[in-house]
Parts: structure tokens; C-alpha cells; sequence
């Protein structure tokens, strides 16, 4: 099975890389920026192109990897040019299945919301598709995520709570650990090491966490009566930590929804 690839950002690189980890599938990226084809293609071994025809008319399974903003343009490029044969999958926040399935001549299309740690084969992505979808390019796709890192199925009412928690989740994380790495240089430590010590205690964390451990339970071992962590915790609780991050994560699921009106 051939891939192929409109757009070569950073998304689609992540992508190429864990389809090629893989060794599994040809792969074909339609980019239109030469320098960055060149990278691609020497990087990765790949096939590029900066035409976006070539690839629909060469690859069964299609990535539209390209931003918000210029989807329309592309499909309305390509849409009437890719078979009921062929699968397409978006990775562009905002499209709606609805959207896809109006401008695109198949009914095979899966919508996924993917994350910035697929940058590092470290991804949490969802996966939305027609009902009626039953077809062997939902494992190709699962495929694909899984190279770049974990991925699950969820109805796509829920796509935009999994914008504002696996979608914004990475700056709102990166935030806590930045104010760490300031709290730290603030009680005297140098910013390197404060940094060392605040990443790696935010991975070594979640490491802990993803062995199913309950973040409550992780929390309560962390935490003696009346000693350091508790204090800490209890400005957290004094200030309402718990509802301002629940509060964020409203705001960026509506923002999701106004975003994704009409598409």
C-alpha cells in the first residue's frame, strides 16, 4: 500500500518517520516548499512531490496534513478527483466529518485529532469515522498512530473535549513545568538545573502513571500529613487549581466548537 501525504509539516514528518520506523509502506508527500521536500526525501528516504494530483492518483490511502485555514483550497482541488476506493484521513483541527464528506468523493474518511508529542512517537490521538465505515484503511490508520504513539476511537461529538484535554493538554502541561522551572530558580537554583529537575519529574510522573497507577493514589503516597507536599498542595486548594485548569479546558473546547462552525 502506497500513503501519501498532502503537506509536509511537522505532524506529517512525525508520521513519516513512525510509518518508516515500521518499514512496512511506500510513502509520497506533496509539499510545496522545495527545501523542506528535499528534507523529507533525504531524510526519510521518501518520494515527494509538489503536486497534490500526484498524489491522489498514485496512493489507496490519503493524509491531509495541511492547516485549517487552506483545507478548502485543497479540497476543492482534489475532491472530485479521489475514488470511493481510497481512504482519507484528516489531521486538521476544526474539519468536521460532515465538511470532509461534502467535498470529498468517498464516504472512507477518518477525522483524527493527534498531539504534539506524536513528535516524539509519544502521541495521544482519537479517532472519529462514519457508522457505516468497514473498511481495512481503519487499520491502516490505526497503524499509522500507533507508530506515532497511542491512539483510541471516540465518537466525533467528543472531538472537541479531546481538542481542549490531548490537544491543549501539552501547553497547559508545559505551563505547569515552566512555573515550576520558575519557582525553582526563584528559591535560588540555576535555571538548568531547575529545569532538569522539573522535567524529569514530570516524565519519571508520568512513567509512574501510565503503569495505571490512580493519580489520586500517587498523589496521597507523595503526600505525608503536615510535611512539604501538603503545604504545597494546600495553596493549590486555596486557590482553586483544580477549577482553573477545568475552567481552561471549557474555554478551549468552545473555542474547538467556533472554530469548527460551518466545517
Amino acid at each position: 500500500m502506497k500513503i501519501g501525504f498532502i503537506g509536509g509539516g511537522n505532524m506529517a514528518e512525525a508520521m513519516v518517520k513512525g510509518i518508516r520506523e515500521q518499514g512496512k509502506m511506500e510513502i509520497l508527500v506533496s509539499e510545496p516548499k522545495g527545501e523542506r521536500a528535499r528534507f523529507l526525501q533525504e531524510t526519510y528516504g521518501i518520494e515527494t512531490t509538489q503536486s497534490n494530483a500526484d498524489v491522489v492518483n498514485t496512493c489507496s490511502f490519503i493524509v491531509l496534513a495541511v492547516k485549517p485555514q487552506n483545507m478548502e483550497e485543497v479540497l476543492n482541488e482534489i475532491g472530485a478527483s479521489v475514488s470511493d476506493e481510497q481512504t482519507v484521513m484528516s489531521i486538521a483541527a476544526g474539519i468536521t466529518l460532515d465538511y470532509l464528506t461534502s467535498k470529498i468523493n468517498t464516504n472512507k474518511i477518518i477525522r483524527v485529532m493527534p498531539n504534539t508529542p506524536a513528535l516524539v512517537q509519544e502521541g495521544m490521538s482519537v479517532m472519529s469515522l462514519c457508522d457505516c465505515f468497514a473498511d481495512e484503511g481503519i487499520n491502516v490508520a490505526r497503524d499509522i498512530l500507533m507508530s506515532i504513539g497511542k491512539v483510541i476511537t471516540l465518537p466525533e461529538k467528543h472531538i472537541n473535549a479531546v481538542t481542549a484535554l490531548s490537544g491543549s493538554g501539552p501547553a497547559f502541561i508545559a505551563l505547569f513545568i515552566e512555573s515550576l522551572i520558575k519557582g525553582g530558580v526563584a528559591l535560588g537554583l540555576s535555571e538548568y538545573d531547575a529545569q532538569m529537575l522539573a522535567v524529569q519529574t514530570a516524565l519519571g510522573t508520568s512513567k509512574l502513571l501510565d503503569t495505571g497507577m490512580n493519580p489520586s493514589k500517587l498523589r496521597e503516597m507523595v503526600t505525608s500529613p503536615g510535611g512539604t507536599t501538603a503545604a504545597g498542595l494546600k495553596v493549590f486548594e486555596d486557590r482553586g487549581f483544580q477549577d482553573i485548569i477545568i475552567n481552561a479546558m471549557v474555554a478551549a473546547e468552545n473555542r474547538a466548537k467556533e472554530l469548527g462552525k460551518g466545517r
